[in-house]
């Protein structure tokens, strides 16, 4: 009896599941290949944790360099994974020349994004015009790129939101790194004074409030005040000066500190920031009527 179970056992475990020419794939085959990817792809999730717990510890490596690293060796390892069992259960790898036409009509009309992105993302990570840690300004949002995955990308705002954006939106709109080649910015503050202010003394203040900030790089180039136009209501001016951000919000609040000096300095100095006038000029050729109501 029991060898009867155990032919009837083998008898399945040998069930020929599809038959094509020459080639029978049976339903031994099918279960051992699935084993094998689902194996594999284990083993590959921990040798990427492995290797990244020990890249992390290496101080000479970047965190750019670490997750392109691990991005590749999952890469890698999956195609493997999957090249390894093809053949176990049965299918040559030659089928993918049979198949190559009908895959591409197929990848045309339902998978383009999701390849585009896939692709788009493996761009990203060989060319590098974004960085994890790099700090971005999309169309509407600004913020910290965290991770660039396979489809998409994930960004922290400043707000503490996360936004996803494709991969493919990277390399085909328009897209500021303000940290792609270094943190260093420009920035600067305009002001308008009163017509008739001491414009050497407008300079020399807006110069102090400058230089007082330690945020300022002064190594780049030492802050400038620049005598911009003489404008509809007051004399424009504008201090200049470089800085170094690790976020976008740096900059406002250094220009904010700045324009707080500058305030303080001007109202101890007398300085008058303008506002908008306008005159008035009234014809006076004919006497003006009045009229007086009683109530």
């Amino acid at each position: 009896m029991q060898e009867g179970f155990g032919e009837g056992v083998l008898s399945i475990w040998q069930t020929p599941l599809y038959q094509t020419g020459e080639t029978t794939i049976h339903l031994s085959q099918l279960v051992i290949a699935l084993l094998v990817i689902v194996l594999g792809f284990f083993l590959v999730r921990y040798v990427g944790g492995t290797l990244s717990r020990r890249i992390d510890k290496d101080s000479r490596v970047s965190a750019q360099r670490a997750h392109v690293i691990r991005k590749m060796v999952a890469y890698v390892g999956y195609l493997t994974i999957v090249l390894m069992a093809l053949p176990i259960a049965g299918i040559p790898i030659t089928v993918f020349a049979i198949l190559g036409g009908a895959l591409a009509i197929g990848v045309g009309f339902g998978a383009q994004n999701l390849l585009n992105n896939l692709i788009s993302g493996i761009i990203l990570l060989v060319e590098h015009p974004i960085r994890i840690g790099d700090v971005v300004e999309l169309e509407t949002d600004r913020g910290r790129v965290e991770d660039i995955g396979n489809r998409c990308v994930r960004i922290r705002r400043f707000d503490g939101v996360h936004v996803l954006v494709p991969n493919s939106y990277f390399l085909e709109q328009r897209v500021t790194n303000w940290t792609l080649v270094s943190n260093e910015v420009r920035g600067g503050v305009t002001v308008g004074v009163a017509y008739g202010s001491p414009t050497r003394r407008v300079e020399q203040l807006m110069l102090q409030a400058a230089m007082e900030q330690r945020a300022i790089d002064d190594s780049l180039a030492n802050p400038e005040v620049l005598f911009e136009d003489f404008g509809d209501n007051s004399l424009v001016f504008t201090v200049f000066f470089w800085t170094r951000v690790q976020v976008a919000t740096d900059l406002r609040r250094l220009q904010s500190t700045i324009r707080f000096r500058i305030d303080e300095l001007f109202a101890e100095d007398g300085i008058v920031i303008a506002f908008p006038q306008r005159d008035v000029h009234l014809d006076i050729s004919d006497p003006l009527p009045l009229r007086i109501v009683d109530e």
